[in-house]
């Protein structure tokens, strides 16, 4: 079976996308552990699919290179909406995407895309996060008193083997984990990246942002992403990170988020929904035999 693909990236992170309107692939993990294999496939962080959707103008499912299905990727829906645009499968210039992380919606912004992501989610049990009810982890409510519901996981204490990390958790359709350090440049992500990713307290599994906060208007990042490892970029988790940046007092509600693959503009508005700005670029198209 002949399949044809076009391989895609946004700020760095790469991606395999695949047009399944008229037919679909057998065994979607195996396909992405396949192809996203760098050297022994094409090489990609993740596959993106292209659906027909009776929710929404078109739907996007996302594969890991692991072969793990996820919910959200902000790089990738750049991507999926340019490749849309460029084919001439939509004359919107705002479209509606169906993801398992919810409907999202990216638009045209000059030669970059804005997507709004929504609103962050950052009730524990909505990310999901499993975390301990005793005493010295309650928070205050509005009247001061100690309620023994935590209603956000905020600068909260993550041991990790020899090391205790602060963690901010946020969902942006997809789990993730902010983690303030003092320089992303010289952090051991290859050491700390999985153990966070596959500690117990996330049950299904986490992203994690490491982020060195460099002005009141900017952070730099790197991120481990649950199933991919260390990527280039990722646009949920730079949503993430500027959210969590902004309600730790480190930064306003509009920053640049500078990555290992290039800058994201992120804007937190009044309206609690998150806006991301970056671009979007089509490397090659090609087709392989399965």
């Amino acid at each position: 079976m002949r399949l044809d693909f076009t391989k895609m990236h946004g700020t760095g992170n790469d991606f395999i996308l695949i047009d399944c309107r008229s037919s679909v692939p057998d065994d979607l993990p195996d396909l992405a552990r396949r192809l996203c294999r760098r050297r022994f496939g094409i090489g990609a962080d993740q596959v993106l699919l292209l659906y027909d959707s009776d929710k929404a103008d078109f739907m996007m499912r996302i594969y890991n290179a692991d072969g793990g299905e996820v919910e959200m990727c902000g790089n990738g829906i750049r991507c999926f909406a340019k490749y849309i645009w460029d084919r001439g499968l939509s004359g919107k210039v705002s479209l509606a995407v169906e993801t398992l992380g919810g409907i999202v919606r990216p638009e045209k912004a000059g030669d970059m895309v804005r997507v709004d992501m929504g609103e962050p989610v950052l009730e524990p049990e909505k990310i999901p996060v499993k975390i301990a009810r005793s005493p010295e982890f309650q928070v205050k409510d509005d009247t001061s008193h100690l309620t023994p519901h935590v209603s956000r996981v905020v600068d909260y204490p993550l041991k990790v083997e020899d090391r205790e990390f602060r963690i901010t958790c946020v969902s942006m359709g997809n789990p993730h984990a902010v983690i303030v350090v003092d320089s992303v440049g010289n952090f051991d992500i290859g050491r700390y990246g999985p153990l966070i990713e596959h500690h117990p307290m996330f049950p299904n599994r986490v992203n994690i942002e490491f982020m060195e906060v460099t002005g009141t208007d900017s952070i730099s990042m790197r991120v481990w992403e649950r199933g991919s490892g260390e990527t280039m970029a990722c646009g949920t988790g730079a949503c993430a990170a500027a959210v969590a940046a902004n309600i730790n007092g480190l930064a306003g509600r509009k920053i640049k988020v500078v990555l290992l693959g290039g800058e994201l503009v992120i804007e937190w508005k009044k309206d609690d929904h998150v806006y991301m700005t970056g671009q979007a670029a089509e490397v090659f198209e090609g087709w392989v035999n399965l």
